[in-house]
């Protein structure tokens, strides 16, 4: 099917996820919309974040997308299972890659999770993994100040970005486990600086290459993969914001045009 793959988060994180179906799948083309006026969706209820992101959805579908992606753990966290039942299109979160990626990592059972506010409070990861395994030991961590910094493209000032890691996760130096899952899709752009900070003793994971894996698997179950040669890749926010177009461009090695759009106007 020649239609795009719909990658939607709350701001610049979900490029990282974008980044990994672009290298695992090349000749897909990718539509990304990144809700910038609403981002962070860390400190938003439940009901607010339900809405953003079945607007986002519906753009997307109207765009004509074959799938989508929710590369936004909130978003994943406080809607996904509602908004599949809404929808008839394939309909991707991050959390249980995450999660799978987790258990394959870990050696000793004991796993820490960074996230916002929200996905942190919902234990998503934990009720994922022990899906799976209940045995394993999951401890959920929230990074409040992590995705206002990537917002802002801080992360490139280095002793700024070991700073703010340091300040978030100073109770949890000692912490025993191997495993840190980076629970929110901006993380990945402070994963060196976590790494530092515990000595590169532990694992660091995000859930991108795993989500990457699945969308794969579920364009091939429903022969789905393009038969076009001539890619493209969109991108659409809701809030003019040149950091975004930086962030997205140095992450995807690409340049970039984006369109500011409304999605009430494709309602």
């Amino acid at each position: 099917m020649n239609r795009p793959i719909g990658v939607f988060d709350s701001g610049v994180g979900g490029i990282t996820v974008a980044k990994e179906i672009i290298r695992q799948l090349p000749n897909e083309s990718i539509y990304f919309y990144g809700d910038i006026k609403n981002c962070p969706y860390g400190d938003k209820n439940s009901d607010e974040i339900l809405k953003y992101t079945d607007d986002a959805i519906h753009f997307l579908i109207k765009k004509g997308v074959k799938l989508v992606v929710i590369a936004c753990n909130t978003a994943t966290a406080a809607s996904l299972e509602i908004l599949r039942k809404k929808y008839t299109i394939p309909i991707i979160g991050v959390i249980k890659s995450g999660a799978v990626t987790a258990l394959q990592t870990t050696n000793i059972g004991k796993v820490l999770v960074l996230g916002t506010n929200f996905t942190a409070k919902s234990e998503a990861y934990s009720k994922e993994i022990h899906k799976i395994n209940k045995d394993i030991i999951v401890h959920n961590k929230a990074c409040k100040s992590f995705v206002p910094f990537v917002e802002n493209k801080d992360y490139e000032n280095e002793d700024a970005a070991y700073n703010i890691v340091n300040n978030e996760l100073s109770l949890y130096k000692n912490i025993d486990v191997d495993t840190i899952i980076l629970g929110c899709t901006h993380y990945p752009l402070l994963q060196k600086y976590i790494e530092k900070y515990f000595n590169n003793e532990k694992m660091v994971i995000s859930s991108g290459k795993e989500t990457a894996r699945e969308v794969s698997s579920i364009l091939t179950f429903l022969e789905l993969h393009t038969t076009k040669l001539d890619k493209e890749y969109k991108f659409f926010v809701s809030q003019k914001s040149d950091k975004f177009i930086a962030t997205a461009e140095k992450w995807l090695n690409l340049d970039i045009d984006v369109n500011v759009i409304d999605v009430e106007d494709f309602k």
